[in-house]
């Protein structure tokens, strides 16, 4: 859990409970996991690799319900609003926990008022791909064509506020380059339109992106984590291109609605924690370009709280804003 306790280490940490509590809580019915993007992406993903162990350990079905749509706010709004009784979990990303208070002028919640943290789930490291019509064989390359070019070149994202959003604003300001955004309801339908040259780049989660990449379908320029990543080892870091002040790694993290009682939360934490101890979900986990990560709720809050000052700041001088 290397990666995990890099992340974490730049977050003030509460301190956590000792993990030997006796779980007291157990599901009663089904448990619904949901996923505020569409089907096909990293968090997609990830989240029916982890839900398939935690219902084994937990005695329980966990069903995956996909309810994308306003940069996650509707999966977010129907996870908080829901009972506080830990039958709901929401697998929620960055720009849904961190950015979107930043960026939209009214939200129907507060994501740090309204849910609870359960647990890290995973880190995903990013790449940067455009369509092979784009004469760039490297991140420099297409610098320069987008320089000579400013606002020619167009990139899609998940939606206004995620991190396939912010992460492109970060290295947009970092490059001094500037594009297009189009937003998508999910990485699946942006990627769609990037293999057909509708537009010209994006920066997504690995686990979206590796097999087009390995089809030929676009090209790969640069992986956004601090070094190289084994699924793409012939693919340069962003720090090796030139741009080290653009690092950036997406993650997901389990969360419930605010008020759900301790022990249920300590219960589901317990479970998260075990699922992610199994070589075979960390396998699944590495073959689709997502890491493992897992943290005490306590950390997680710690955590939560330093990324959200970390990309606010992103979308004050991106002046990202949706109304």
């Amino acid at each position: 859990m290397i990666r995990r306790r890099t992340l974490l280490a730049a977050a003030p940490l509460a301190p956590g409970l000792a993990l030997a509590q006796p779980a007291v809580w157990a599901p009663t019915r089904p448990i619904r996991f949901v996923v505020p993007y569409a089907a096909g992406g990293s968090t997609d993903v990830a989240t029916r690799i982890l839900a398939d162990r935690m219902a084994e350990l937990l005695g329980q079905s966990v069903v995956v319900e996909n309810r994308g749509g306003s940069g996650g706010n509707i999966g977010g709004e129907l996870a908080a609003r829901a009972e506080p009784d830990g039958h709901t979990l929401l697998m929620a990303g960055t720009g849904l926990l961190t950015t979107n208070p930043h960026i939209y002028r009214s939200m129907p919640f507060d994501p740090a008022r309204d849910l609870a943290p359960v647990s890290l789930a995973y880190t995903s490291d990013m790449v940067i791909v455009v369509h092979p019509g784009v004469p760039a064989r490297t991140l420099a390359e297409f610098v320069a064509l987008a320089k000579a070019r400013p606002g020619a070149f167009s990139f899609g994202s998940s939606g206004h506020g995620a991190s396939t959003h912010t992460a492109t604003e970060l290295f947009k300001i970092a490059a001094g380059i500037d594009l297009l955004h189009v937003p998508y309801r999910g990485s699946g339908a942006a990627m769609n339109d990037l293999v057909a040259g509708t537009i010209q780049m994006m920066l997504l989660q690995i686990a979206g992106a590796v097999g087009n990449i390995r089809a030929g379908q676009v090209r790969a320029l640069a992986v956004t984590g601090p070094r190289r990543h084994p699924l793409l080892p012939e693919v340069p870091s962003i720090a090796e291109a030139g741009w080290p002040e653009a690092v950036a790694t997406s993650w997901g993290a389990v969360m419930t609605a605010a008020g759900t009682p301790e022990p249920a939360i300590r219960r589901l934490n317990q479970a998260v924690r075990q699922a992610l101890e199994s070589e075979r979900v960390q396998e699944r986990f590495r073959s689709v370009g997502v890491d493992g990560a897992s943290s005490t709720p306590e950390e997680l809050a710690g955590f939560l709280r330093a990324e959200r000052e970390k990309w606010g700041r992103v979308v004050r001088e991106a002046r990202i804003r949706v109304e």
